[in-house]
């Protein structure tokens, strides 16, 4: 079944209403986090901790008038028991907010600026996901480890792989890190396809704008035999099927973005 794109411009009133409503629910969860947090605290895989991150992402959704989220294809049958390095294109801060509702548990890759944000940084520390300064060796190398011991504890880790987000929306070239750990961990690569987000909260808007957005879940991509020599095959294979399933999904989810 086809969605009609939806095109709407930012209303400056439901944008506050809307991070006042964010600010609430944070507010809310926060407590609780700290609490699960302090309570798993020796736990790689955060699950619990992270469960209620997400829980916090999904309540923000459903208490806004702004956003209509969807999740499309196959769940891996075997994501509870068995860890995959998660990976999707980036288009915009509601990203986070559309894969809460994927279903089942992941630790998350974020940059270390976030983390120090009030309120929503103190979210995502009590959340279990884990911080990275990019281009520092140091801090690249112990994101990598951590992940690394998340996923051997039997919990997948999501990754951005561009980065950063795109100015105008193409997809930017991907970076090895995802690739590497995926390889070096030994787990599959799960890909997924993300549109319509850019109209909710495009690269330096000031406000939340109303659309309609769709995360799909694609095929895995196996990482049987593969070496670290084999980490740019599995970028390159990784972007190439995200940049595949964009076209029809945009179509179908993205609005016009101008």
């Amino acid at each position: 079944m086809l969605h009609a794109p939806v095109a709407k411009k930012a209303n400056p009133i439901i944008g506050l209403w809307t991070y006042a409503e964010f600010g609430l629910v944070c507010l809310s969860f926060v407590p609780i986090m700290a609490m699960e947090s302090y309570r798993h605290r020796g736990d790689p895989t955060q699950r619990v901790p992270g469960q209620w991150m997400r829980r916090l992402g999904r309540t923000a959704v459903k208490l806004s008038t702004l956003w209509k989220f969807e999740i499309e294809g196959e769940r891996p049958a075997d994501i509870d028991d068995h860890a995959y390095v998660v990976v999707a294109n980036h288009e915009s801060q509601a990203d986070p907010f559309l894969l809460s509702f994927l279903p089942w548990d992941m630790r998350w890759v974020a940059k270390e600026d976030l983390f120090h944000q009030p309120i929503t940084g103190w979210a995502m520390r009590y959340g279990g996901d884990i911080p990275l300064r990019r281009g520092e060796g140091d801090s690249v190398r112990a994101c990598l480890d951590e992940a690394e011991r998340a996923i051997r504890a039997g919990i997948s880790v999501m990754m951005f792989p561009e980065g950063t987000r795109s100015k105008g929306g193409d997809l930017l070239p991907f970076k090895d890190g995802a690739f590497h750990l995926a390889i070096r961990a030994g787990v599959p690569i799960l890909p997924i396809a993300l549109a319509g987000t850019r109209a909710m909260r495009p690269k330096h808007s000031k406000w939340f704008g109303k659309a309609h957005a769709c995360a799909k879940i694609l095929p895995p991509i196996p990482t049987t035999g593969m070496t670290i020599a084999d980490v740019a095959t599995l970028r390159d294979r990784s972007r190439a099927t995200i940049s595949a399933a964009l076209p029809d999904l945009r179509a179908r989810y993205a609005s016009d973005e101008t």
